[in-house]
């Protein structure tokens, strides 16, 4: 994930190797462990295989990601959280909405969800988080008391095991735009465009069948003008662990999105201090494994979710 508070601190150079073979073709036996550690478990943090199939086929209903999407982005907004916390808030309900059945007769489940995924993602990243029943920002349908938040927190968190620090296309964005662009510190515009095109993927479904590495080294491609035949072979010349097929194919779609909607920036850009500096400085962190790009993270003053005993019960 990311944070920090310096546009100037960025990642460091980091490196990865599949179990197999290198993944830079320069020097195959340097190989940072925590870089190689993201890619190799950065399914861990997608929804099921099948979850985009069910959506498109109707099985399950496409307006119900829709709707949660379109609130939380009203509440993000709102409350002018960063990136990384729209971008986590979108992660768990996918993943959540991949492997629990939502009754369907139960039109506030949806809401609740929504509502309880920002909620975790608020306490995960931001510094400071209002009460869970202000995030109930407008004129929603049904008004949630906070100990009813507070159990759906605790569901969403049991199904997904309490794999809460996920990774995102942002956790591995400055990496590339830095391996891509001959090792060159991302620039701040770069940085800045790159979290415009990476919110503008979460809307739709058709980015959910790309892994988060692949999103990012796309979204690095088309930022920096590297989408020329040749010069995707030039690019990708570096990199072995992420497939280069999957990785054009990412490139079109984003060429595609960004036809259609224009170069403006997504609504879900963070303005406020706390969510620019955030996507300047990127930290990588697993629920096991924490690498800092900055001595000066503000991730030891953020509000985490205390582990309880917790049996993973039903929806009621």
């Amino acid at each position: 994930m990311a944070d920090g508070k310096s546009v100037e601190c960025v990642a460091p150079e980091l490196l990865c190797k599949h179990t197999t073979k290198s993944a830079f073709h320069d020097d195959g036996d340097f190989v940072d462990p925590f870089i190689r550690l993201m890619i190799e478990r950065e399914k861990e943090y997608l929804p099921k295989i099948d979850y985009m199939r069910k959506l498109r086929s109707g099985e399950l209903d496409m307006s119900v990601r829709r709707d949660a999407y379109e609130w939380i982005s009203k509440a993000h907004a709102e409350y002018n959280f960063g990136a990384i916390c729209f971008c986590l808030a979108m992660n768990y309900f996918d993943r959540f909405l991949s492997v629990y059945d939502l009754p369907t007769s139960k039109t506030w489940a949806i809401q609740l969800v929504a509502v309880a995924c920002l909620s975790v993602a608020a306490k995960m990243e931001e510094i400071e988080v209002p009460p869970t029943v202000d995030l109930q920002v407008g004129e929603p349908k049904f008004v949630f008391e906070g100990k009813t938040i507070k159990k759906m927190e605790l569901l969403i968190l049991g199904i997904l095991k309490w794999k809460m620090q996920a990774y995102t296309p942002c956790s591995f964005i400055d990496h590339f735009l830095k391996k891509i662009n001959d090792d060159e510190v991302p620039s701040w515009p770069l940085i800045t465009r790159s979290i415009q095109l990476i919110l503008n993927t979460i809307k739709g479904i058709d980015f959910l069948e790309f892994r988060l590495s692949e999103i990012a080294t796309a979204v690095a491609m088309h930022v920096l003008g590297e989408i020329q035949a040749t010069n995707i072979d030039k690019a990708m010349s570096g990199f072995m662990l992420v497939e280069k097929e999957r990785v054009i194919k990412c490139l079109e779609l984003i060429q595609d999105l960004t036809t259609i909607s224009g170069t403006s920036a997504a609504s879900n850009v963070p303005q406020s201090p706390n969510g620019v500096l955030e996507v300047a400085c990127l930290s990588y962190k697993s629920d096991e494994t924490t690498v800092e790009s900055c001595s000066n993270s503000s991730h030891t003053k953020r509000r985490k979710v205390d582990q309880p005993t917790l049996e993973s019960g039903e929806f009621k």
